[in-house]
């Protein structure tokens, strides 16, 4: 199969964490968001963040950074249709969405999505876990960002309303631990233990 590239979700706006980059955070000898590319960047074909705001505080992961194209902090969906955007530029035919504060991602999530999107008619696939879907982490076709798109624009906000429009398979993964995201300093102090 041909690696997709892969697209960090890092544009909220981290309400719960008291505002900044939860993926600047320190884990153990690193930041969150170094973790996330350990883990996520040799499934893929390249890797580029999404993020609003002054890109330069990012300017060490060496990384592309796209912001997302529809205003207002509308959702993940935004800024996968920025990364969709990227990559249609680049000439890749999907790209793969993880969060950008999910230190412990599936090291296999990307050839478990694309298995998973074979049984999709729109080749999209979402991952799951045992305590539910996980939207954001997604194997998406560029051939469906005009449609994102207009979907976006229409005031659509939900990942599985528009999924599940385009028959988006699903790939249930068996550790939740895997999907778990740092979202308030609880949650950090937690994965800490858990690293």
């Amino acid at each position: 199969m041909i690696q997709p590239l892969g697209v960090i979700l890092a544009g909220g706006q981290a309400t719960r964490m008291g505002g900044g980059d939860k993926g600047l955070l320190i884990l153990g000898d690193r930041t969150i968001l170094s973790h996330v590319i350990g883990r996520f960047d040799p499934q893929c074909a390249g890797l580029a963040l999404n993020a609003n705001g002054d890109g330069r505080r990012f300017t060490n992961l060496n990384l592309p950074i796209i912001a997302d194209s529809i205003p207002g902090f509308a959702g993940p969906l935004c800024g996968v249709l920025a990364g969709l955007d990227w990559a249609a530029d680049q000439g890749a035919s999907h790209i793969v969405s993880a969060a950008a504060d999910t230190p412990f991602l599936p090291c296999d999530l990307v050839p478990q999505l694309q298995l998973a999107a074979e049984n999709s008619p729109s080749g999209m696939a979402l991952a799951a876990s045992p305590s539910g879907r996980q939207p954001t982490f997604g194997l998406w076709p560029t051939a469906l960002r005009d449609d994102l798109r207009a979907a976006l624009l229409g005031g659509l906000r939900k990942v599985v309303l528009w999924t599940s429009r385009h028959g988006a398979a699903t790939v249930e993964f068996s550790d939740d631990a895997a999907f778990f995201n740092v979202n308030t300093p609880a949650d950090l102090d937690q994965a800490r233990g858990m690293l």
